[in-house]
């Protein structure tokens, strides 16, 4: 399996060699292949799976997310057994989501199923009251000329008579 020293992950993740030794101290994200346990010399080599993690983290603090809600979604999916690099994650900048089978769980709330809609299938109903729209008012507007033209031939009858 091959490993990426720290300042391999830190260039190929857009971290900081700082970030990843605080991340790896309050265990946001530690190396899975060699950790320092505080020794001196020792250095963090991370797998690939550590890299797509880190680059996770990274984007989710690029949306305005703090490390300390990160690191509770973190800790919710740990305590679930799942890897959070195997999860399609969402963020509204408020909270962290994962998406799986049309279901949204808010990570933040121990995994409380959260409001989901589907734009396209909204967007199709729209589409689709769109066009119901435009018929019911093509034939209300058929009907009220058709009802203008009967009104004229009554007053025209009422006028000529």
């Amino acid at each position: 399996m091959q490993g990426y020293f720290a300042e391999d992950a830190s260039r190929l993740t857009g971290t900081t060699p700082s970030q990843l030794r605080y991340w790896d101290k309050i265990r946001l994200v530690q190396p899975s292949l060699q950790r320092t346990a505080g020794r001196a010399g020792r250095r963090r080599i991370y797998s690939f799976r550590d890299l797509v993690t880190l680059r996770v983290v990274v984007t989710l603090k690029e949306s305005g997310l703090s490390l300390q809600r990160i690191s509770r979604a973190w800790n919710y999916l740990r305590r679930m057994g799942v890897d959070p690099a195997e999860v399609r994650l969402e963020t509204d900048g408020i909270s962290i989501y994962a998406v799986e089978d049309n279901e949204l769980r808010d990570l933040l709330k121990e995994g409380q199923l959260a409001f989901f809609v589907e734009l396209d299938k909204l967007a199709r109903r729209v589409d689709e009251d769109e066009t119901l729209f435009e018929m019911d008012k093509y034939k209300f507007l058929r009907h009220l000329e058709r009802s203008r033209e009967y009104a004229r031939i009554q007053l025209d009858e009422a006028v000529g008579s």
